[in-house]
Order: structure tokens, then C-alpha cells, then sequence
């Protein structure tokens, strides 16, 4: 049989859900390397589909990479990539795929379009609720937490038993070199400042913290938001700049890695999340995580950080006094976040998706 995995998150800028699709990726290729995987999947193969306009391509050993089609979006999913796995299965882990493919997983990360309408735009609600609902009746649902996996059944109308959970992981950051000349270029003192990172979307909430962080009335604290951004967002969603803001914009894994190594606490204050995998990045380098009570949040995080209702900008500011307070994390504290990382590996997602497969495989 030929196993064919949607490609198209390589012509996506990269965010939690592409960055999820190319490790458990590169997960299934190692395990198709090491012979380490189901022995009904011995025969299948291996195709990874990508559109014309893809921004990179994986480096992989036993799951060929093919361009394929002109179309671009969703008008690829739906035609170029239909086409092209027609009679085969097909993977899609980025919340996407041809609706008419008949033997499809799709990983739909949350279900963020109907709890949370308010959200998106009414165009991209609509597309996105009615595929989700389509992908439903002709497609497994995969997700990524039992709170999505719930979440999922809930709205779409299917039994949560049905649904496998294939977590996210933080490992993609294990062997990243911290380049600590990031501290001085943004004039930041270690352990000296809350970090946030992420994009300015509405369910990152981040309009609390920038209230938590000017009611903490700690000009040499700041608040460092790293992520995608212009002026006009900024005005948009937090007001004016203040002293105790530093908008670092997109900076490289490295640069990223040595802010969460040196930061007091990284925050994360999110409305709602399928996951939330940067408390878990933050854990990797022995920072202090002060994370929203939103129950996928919790579900990640478990013992391994302090909570704070989202709606609530002073409970986030008395976190972060009392993270001031305590000052370096303990080895307490770090034990529980060694523990919390261990729960997840994308290894294990991408052997779990294996397993799943070889159990529906038809010869």
C-alpha cells in the first residue's frame, strides 16, 4: 500500500501546528530507518506530497519527497493532492485535507472555530468549520490532547473514543545552541525580565500581560514579546509602547532558546489552546513557567507551573511578584518540569500514529 503524508504545512509560515507536522514526520521516517515500527506497515510506501510553493523541504531517508501539482492553499489539498493519493492512504497533521479522500487521518490541533468564534474572521470560520465538519464524515479525526479529543467529539459529533491523541513535544529545541548575544543586543539582564512568545492573535490573550506587566510597575523587569508583529497590530491589540514592552519581533531557535534560559518567568496567559507547547519549550531551559488556567494549558503543564486566570491581569501581576520574590527556580521546581517533559516525545506520537495505522491497514 502507498502511504502518502500532506506536505502542504512546508508552504506555511511556521507556527506550532507546521512545526508539529514536520517533526512527527521526520519521527515516522526515523522509525521507517531503525525497522522500529509496525510489522503490517513492512511493505507500504512512503511518499511525503508537497506543492509547488513549499519554503523548504525535510531531510529524509526512507519517505520520498514529490512536487506535485500547480495549485497552491487549499485548492491543492482539494484537487493537486486528492489526485495524487487517490487509491492510497493519506496523513494530513496540519487541521487540513481533501475532504473526498475516503481513507485519511487529519490532526486537527483544537477546536478553537466553533468555541471560539469570535476569534477569526467570518470567512476563515466558515471554510474552516464547515471542512472540519466534512473531514469528519469521510476522515479519522487525530488531535493532540484529551481536552481537544473532547473538545472535537463534542462539536463534531463523534465518539472521543474514536479519536487518537498524538501530543506535541518540546524535543525539537533538546539540541539548540542558546546564542546568549541576543540578552545584550536587546539590553536585557539575565533573570531580569518576563518573556513572552507567540503570535498576536486574540487567544493569546496578550493584552493581559502587557496590563500585569505595567501595574507591576518595574521599569527594569520588562516584558519581551517575541513574535510576528507590526506597528499597526501593536496599536491594535496593546495600546501604546512603554518602557517596560520590548517587541523583539521573530528571532532565530537559538536566539529564542537563550531568552528562555535567562528569563525570571516566561507567561503565558492564552484564552484557549489544543495544547500550548511553548510552557513545555520554556521547561526544556529551566524556566519558570506562569501559565492561564486553560484546560488544555493545565493538561500540558500539570504540576510544573503557576496558574493565574487569563481574564485576570492583577492575578497574573501577583504571579509575577511572587516569581521576583522566589528568584532562581528551585531544584523542587525543576524536578516537576523534568517530569512534565518526560510525558511527551514525538517519537512516541509518531509510533502511536503507526501503531493506529497498522491496526486499520488492509492488505
Amino acid at each position: 500500500m502507498k502511504i502518502s503524508i500532506n506536505g502542504r504545512f512546508l508552504s506555511q509560515a511556521l507556527t506550532g501546528v507546521q512545526r508539529y507536522a514536520a517533526e512527527i514526520v521526520k519521527a515516522i521516517d526515523h522509525a521507517l530507518v531503525s525497522g522500529r515500527f509496525p510489522a503490517r506497515l513492512h511493505d507500504c510506501e512512503w511518499q511525503l506530497l508537497v506543492p509547488p510553493d513549499v519554503r523548504e523541504v525535510l531531510d529524509l531517508e526512507k519517505i520520498k519527497v514529490r512536487k506535485i501539482g500547480r495549485l497552491s492553499g487549499h485548492a491543492w489539498d482539494q484537487v493537486d493532492l486528492a489526485r495524487a493519493a487517490a487509491g492510497g492512504r493519506l496523513i494530513s497533521l496540519a487541521n487540513s485535507g481533501p475532504v473526498l479522500h475516503r481513507d485519511q487521518i487529519v490532526v486537527i490541533h483544537d477546536a478553537q472555530v466553533f468555541r471560539r468564534p469570535d476569534f477569526f474572521g467570518w470567512r476563515y470560520r466558515a471554510v474552516h468549520r464547515t471542512m472540519d465538519r466534512l473531514l469528519a464524515r469521510s476522515a479519522t479525526i487525530a488531535t493532540v490532547s484529551n481536552f481537544s479529543r473532547q473538545e472535537l467529539a463534542d462539536v463534531l459529533r463523534l465518539s472521543a473514543s474514536r479519536i487518537p491523541v498524538l501530543p506535541n513535544s518540546a524535543e525539537h529545541f533538546a539540541n539548540t545552541v542558546p546564542d546568549y548575544g541576543i540578552l545584550g543586543r536587546l539590553g536585557l539582564r539575565s533573570h531580569s525580565y518576563f518573556l513572552f512568545i507567540g503570535s498576536m492573535t486574540k487567544n493569546k490573550n496578550l493584552t493581559v500581560a502587557t496590563r500585569a506587566i505595567q501595574s507591576l510597575n518595574r521599569p527594569d523587569v520588562p516584558l519581551v514579546i517575541v513574535g510576528g508583529h507590526n506597528s499597526s497590530v501593536f496599536q491594535d491589540n496593546l495600546g501604546k509602547a512603554t518602557p517596560n514592552l520590548i517587541l523583539a519581533g521573530r528571532l532565530t531557535d537559538s536566539e529564542i532558546a537563550a531568552l528562555y534560559g535567562r528569563a525570571s518567568a516566561f507567561v503565558f496567559p492564552s484564552l484557549y489552546e489544543g495544547f500550548g507547547v511553548p510552557p513545555l519549550e520554556a521547561m526544556l531551559f529551566g524556566c519558570p513557567v506562569i501559565a492561564s488556567t486553560a484546560d488544555a494549558v493545565k493538561e500540558t503543564c500539570g504540576d510544573a507551573a503557576a496558574y493565574f486566570d487569563a481574564n485576570d491581569a492583577d492575578a497574573l501581576r501577583q504571579c509575577m511578584q511572587a516569581r521576583l520574590a522566589a528568584g532562581a527556580i528551585t531544584e523542587s521546581e525543576r524536578k516537576r518540569q523534568q517530569d512534565r517533559l518526560a510525558q511527551f516525545s514525538w517519537q512516541r506520537s509518531a509510533d502511536a500514529l503507526l501503531q493506529f495505522l497498522a491496526q486499520r491497514h488492509i492488505n
